[in-house]
């Protein structure tokens, strides 16, 4: 995807119009000053992408001719970041880090020694500026895929979906600086799901620990030095898009 990527759902189909307005049109006809006959992709954030040529521009809208559309399948295995909340300077940068590095989803996760904490009006802010940053990290890496953003989570809430996880035959990593198990020692490949787990700056409680992998979780050493809790779930990704299928060609129907 070498064109610049805009968000627009539902995606046209091919020799249909497409109209980009809203933050998206205004963003592509006022800021990047796209103009007639430029091409750009046009993408629905689910894997459905399509090649556009601009036919007309207004003051914060694009009107383009649909050509090449392309559907994308998800890589495998699906990844899952569950993210304590990061000091409230780190905490986009997380969400963006890992949505470049190829993340599926985050589930943002108020564990028990997390230095921040969303209560209250601040919840519903928190889960909506990591979804702005999913957004904007997709954009600027060229995705075709905008990861999902979960309500916020507490620790009772993640212990169960990680219990559900593993049921369905997901396998689950704790990054942990005292564990034993390696990362690459995992069947990730194997696996049509992989969750991972990464705490706050402070590191996890031992009984979030005991929770998780009571619940069928692995803790694992991501390796020989300790990352910051925003880094090393991008740092974690990027070593599974070499273990794993992830970083292959992607089939196209």
């Amino acid at each position: 995807m070498a064109a610049t990527v805009f968000y627009l759902d539902p995606v046209p189909g091919v020799g249909e119009i497409a109209v980009l307005d809203g933050p998206e049109g205004r963003h592509a006809a006022t800021v990047r000053r796209i103009g007639i006959g430029e091409s750009l992709m046009l993408a629905d954030g689910r894997g459905r992408v399509a090649e556009a040529e601009v036919t007309s521009v207004g003051k914060d809208r694009l009107e383009l001719q649909v050509g090449v559309v392309k559907v994308l399948e998800p890589s495998k295995p699906v990844v899952t970041l569950i993210q304590a909340l990061p000091k409230a300077e780190r905490s986009e940068l997380a969400v963006e880090l890992a949505t470049e590095a190829g993340v599926d989803a985050v589930v943002p996760w108020q564990s028990l020694r997390c230095v921040a904490k969303w209560e209250g009006p601040k919840v519903a802010k928190g889960v909506a500026r990591w979804r702005n940053a999913a957004v904007s990290a997709a954009k600027q890496s060229r995705r075709a895929f905008v990861p999902d953003i979960a309500e916020l989570h507490k620790t009772p809430a993640v212990v169960a979906l990680v219990g559900e996880a593993v049921e369905r035959g997901a396998v689950v990593a704790v990054l942990h600086e005292s564990a034993t198990t390696a990362l690459a020692a995992l069947p990730l490949a194997e696996a049509d799901e992989l969750f991972l787990v990464v705490g706050p700056e402070g590191g996890l409680d031992d009984s979030e620990v005991a929770a998780l992998t009571a619940a069928g979780a692995v803790a694992v050493l991501l390796g020989p030095t300790v990352l910051r809790t925003s880094t090393a779930g991008a740092v974690a990704l990027g070593a599974i898009g070499v273990l794993t299928d992830r970083w292959g060609p992607r089939p196209l129907h």
